[in-house]
């Protein structure tokens, strides 16, 4: 009975072959898994300081772990100095005609749209009544004139008293005053051109009743006309009588030259801006007064202005600022800007003559980092 219970035993094996084989295939997997890895994303250096073949793919999109760039050489150019700007056409002198007086339209001289001389009689309201009221008063004129006569022959002769006498003259001089304030009533029942212009448009016709400050036409100069605009007032210490001024028509976009004649003393609180107004000469009327234009003041040329590419140019909260190689790294700078068009931008502050400007990749770097200049 033992010897059957031994005999058995041994010929039961401890571990199948089957088994053995799956431990160690899983174990070559781990291992290897564990060396790609390694190779795959933790590259030993080699003695050159560079990365094993997986790191040389990493560091492939920075030269050596420096940010591929190029810059631009600042230098001194020559800029005219110019301020854009828009403005609006304004007449040289206009004014709406009006009646002083009530009254129907007794004749109308209007022609819509011709010119008129100054002193032109325009159209007159009917002024019968003052013309009766003045016949009636150059009668009473005559009689205080009369009594006045006699009252001066008695008083030199002392039958009356100096004071009868002025009493008269009082009576004479008010019917001249009068008088002469019936004349003026008068006159403004003729209404005339204040000054040579063209005349607008009217609806008025004679018979037309109108009262005082009825509108019956418009009139203006329009030989010169006035270009009004406003500059920003950091140029307000730059801009001079008789700077020139270039005056582009939105509508036909043609150019006019006038010239700066007056400005305004103070600066508008509210828009910081500071109001100009330029006189062009208007000869052959085509410049409309209400007409939009864009202008271009002219303050003068210089040959030493720094100007940059504008995507050289970060705008943050504090101003602006911009990047510069020194000593094979990038360094921000704090500029200042002036005059600027679509592809350039004036420096005023910040910038020096021989500074390599990096204008391109300046968001891929941080002050500090190193870079590689590429042509």
């Amino acid at each position: 009975m033992q010897t059957q219970e031994r005999e058995e035993v041994e010929t039961t094996p401890t571990t199948s072959p089957g088994r053995r084989i799956l431990g160690i295939v899983i174990a070559l997997a781990v291992i290897g898994a564990l060396v790609f890895v390694k190779y795959r994303y933790f590259p030993a250096p080699d003695a050159g300081g560079k990365g094993g073949k997986g790191g040389g793919k990493a560091a492939g999109s920075k030269a050596g772990g420096r940010t591929p760039v190029q810059v631009y050489p600042v230098a001194a150019t020559s800029l005219s100095n110019v301020v854009a700007t828009t403005g609006s056409v304004l007449a040289d002198e206009s004014v709406v005609i009006q009646s002083e007086i009530s009254g129907k339209i007794t004749s109308l001289n209007i022609k819509e749209g011709q010119p008129v001389k100054k002193g032109q009689l325009l159209f007159t309201i009917n002024a019968d009544e003052i013309q009766a009221n003045l016949k009636r008063q150059a009668f009473n004129l005559k009689l205080y004139q009369d009594q006045e006569q006699r009252q001066r022959t008695l008083l030199e002769k002392e039958y009356i008293s100096a004071q009868e006498y002025e009493q008269t003259n009082n009576l004479l001089l008010t019917a001249r005053a009068d008088e002469q304030a019936l004349r003026a009533a008068l006159a403004k029942a003729y209404v005339r051109a204040p000054f040579s212009g063209v005349l607008g448009l009217t609806t008025a016709t004679v018979g037309t009743y109108v009262s005082p400050g009825t509108q019956i036409t418009t009139l203006s100069r329009i030989r010169p006309v006035k270009v009004d605009f406003a500059v920003p007032s950091r140029f307000s210490n730059a801009v001079k009588v008789g700077d020139p001024v270039t005056v582009t028509d939105e509508a036909t976009t043609k150019k006019y030259q006038a010239k700066v004649y007056a400005i305004n003393p103070q600066i508008d609180p509210v828009s910081r801006t500071l109001q100009v107004r330029a006189l062009y000469s208007n000869a052959k009327d085509e410049l409309r007064p209400g007409a939009f234009v864009k202008v271009n003041l002219q303050l003068g040329a210089t040959t030493e202005a720094l100007q940059i590419p504008t995507e050289a140019v970060i705008p943050d909260a504090s101003g602006y600022t911009v990047y510069v190689v020194k000593n094979g790294k990038a360094e921000s700078r704090k500029v200042k800007i002036g005059n600027r068009s679509d592809k350039l931008i004036e420096i005023t502050d910040g910038l020096a003559v021989g500074d390599s400007l990096i204008r391109t990749g300046i968001l891929q770097v941080k002050a500090g980092d190193k870079v590689a200049v590429q042509k």
